[in-house]
């Protein structure tokens, strides 16, 4: 692929959606260079911490479940990520207790809905994260039970899919085409966080981090092979698709036969986070830089055309 003229660039922040009960405060933001230097969007769905206070009234247990939630602080690894590669950066502010960007809109537990017995039969069926207790709109959390003091509405469902998940998807979606549009090919890396998967001493020491293609289904095998390398040569342990192989955002907004690739990257919460895992740590720093190399060498893939290949046949 041949790299776009040399340009000087301009930073835009570009704020979208609304959160309900906020008093119209942002639902995300899309912060990108004007032209993009590099052909990489990072995208935070899950670390949202503007919480309205009448969600915090409707939970049972708002601290606990808000904490466990959250892909906690992983979007200041982002911005430093960001602002260190000049990658794009999409991160909502919206919470994931308020609706999670990485579901499809119909994928709720219609027993949440207070009108929802009308609908059954032109919705589809609640898919498996749904019935396990985390759809569109969490349900329940294991330790915690339900997490609501009562039933949405269905006008309290429909305002949050039409003012947060719709517009997130379209930023996110029209940031990727004109990366495409410019440089003939498109990176989204979708960046998430995930609670120690054991151990990190020993033989079989786990992952820091999980890399999801949805089984290579949503990126070229050029661009997940230079990111496990990557990770290899830091000295970092990373997992592929194993547990976690990527979602509906991957689903959505990958087609690598266009040039559109998508990566779902988890990063273990004790890799950057303090020991109670709920602030950030000294090591985050270290995590930034890693992720900060990944995101250079999935640059230089992109732009040598080696993950191009599907888009020429």
């Amino acid at each position: 692929m041949e790299e776009p003229r040399k340009a000087a660039t301009e930073s835009r922040k570009h704020g979208g959606g609304a959160i309900p009960g906020t008093g119209g405060q942002r639902a995300f933001t899309l912060l990108a260079r004007d032209p993009p230097p590099l052909p990489v969007l990072l995208a935070v769905p899950h670390a949202g911490r503007a919480y309205p206070r009448d969600l915090l009234e409707q939970m049972r247990h708002p601290a606990p479940a808000c904490l466990r939630l959250e892909d906690r602080f992983v979007d200041l690894v982002a911005e430093a990520v960001a602002r260190e590669t000049g990658a794009a950066l999409l991160i909502a502010q919206a919470p994931r207790a308020l609706i999670d960007l990485n579901r499809e809109p119909d994928d709720i537990d219609w027993d949440m809905i207070a009108e929802a017995a009308p609908q059954r039969g032109t919705r589809h069926a609640a898919g498996r994260r749904a019935r396990s207790g985390l759809g569109l709109v969490p349900r329940r959390l294991p330790g915690l039970g339900e997490l609501w003091k009562r039933r949405l509405t269905q006008a309290e469902l429909d305002t949050r899919i039409e003012t947060i998940h719709a517009p997130y998807h379209a930023a996110l979606g029209g940031a990727l085409e004109r990366m495409r549009d410019r440089w003939g090919a498109a990176l989204l890396i979708d960046l998430h966080s995930m609670p120690p998967l054991g151990p990190k001493r020993g033989a079989h020491a786990a992952p820091d981090f999980v890399i999801g293609d949805r089984f290579g289904a949503s990126s070229d095998e050029a661009l997940t092979l230079a990111a496990l390398d990557h990770f290899a040569a830091a000295g970092r342990r990373a997992a592929h698709n194993r547990p976690y192989a990527g979602g509906y955002v991957l689903d959505r907004h990958a087609a690598p036969a266009r040039g559109v690739h998508a990566l779902q990257v988890e990063i273990c919460r004790s890799a950057y986070l303090d020991a109670r895992l709920s602030e950030p740590g000294p090591n985050l720093a270290a995590i930034v830089r890693v992720l900060a190399g990944m995101v250079r060498r999935m640059a230089d893939e992109l732009a040598a055309g080696r993950a191009l290949r599907h888009a020429a046949e």
